[in-house]
């Protein structure tokens, strides 16, 4: 089968739905659990989101008509969101309560309407913007990315600044 950067994306997508409906079926009790489910969701869904922001995104905007740049702003809108507020929120929840069990019940909610409305809008637009070649270019150099030092660094970055504001809201209480 041929490389495809939409379908290894969507695959990336699929693989994070699972884990979320992994992680909304455990219990309160379920500490250990819970925990390895979260850092796994991290662990996928932060390279995915920061090659999009870093690549995938400038790239499509640069070819992109007015509809795509409005679909390329609510996409960035989407990340800055799950980044600054949502994955903070859960971070600061105890991993025993309700409070977790519900925010990341939204986290979860919000990554499944960002990835449908790419699937939808932005793959469907960026299939005509890219031919099969450039899509397998990308598709290789994401690939390349995840196990570069700049991922490592990216992921580094928003790992730390997600802790901080955790932190921070966790003082807040």
């Amino acid at each position: 089968m041929p490389r495809d950067i939409l379908k290894t994306l969507k695959a990336e997508h699929d693989l994070v739905r699972g884990l979320f409906d992994e992680l909304n079926a455990t219990t309160d009790r379920a500490l250990k659990k819970r925990g390895e489910l979260l850092d796994k969701i991290k662990q996928n869904l932060l390279p995915h989101a920061k090659w999009e922001e870093i690549v995938f995104y400038p790239a499509f905007a640069e070819r992109a008509d007015r509809d795509g740049l409005q679909t390329h702003a609510e996409a960035v809108e989407e990340h800055k969101a799950v980044e600054s507020t949502v994955i903070p929120d859960v971070e600061a929840s105890d991993l025993g309560t309700p409070q977790f069990a519900g925010r990341a019940k939204v986290f979860g909610e919000m990554i499944d309407h960002h990835a449908g409305e790419e699937e939808s809008t932005m793959f469907k637009m960026a299939r005509k913007m890219f031919d099969a070649q450039e899509r397998a270019a990308l598709d290789e150099q994401y690939e390349e990315w995840k196990n570069s030092p700049a991922a490592a660094n990216a992921m580094a970055g928003a790992e730390a600044k997600s802790a901080v504001k955790a932190a921070m809201k966790k003082l807040a209480r």
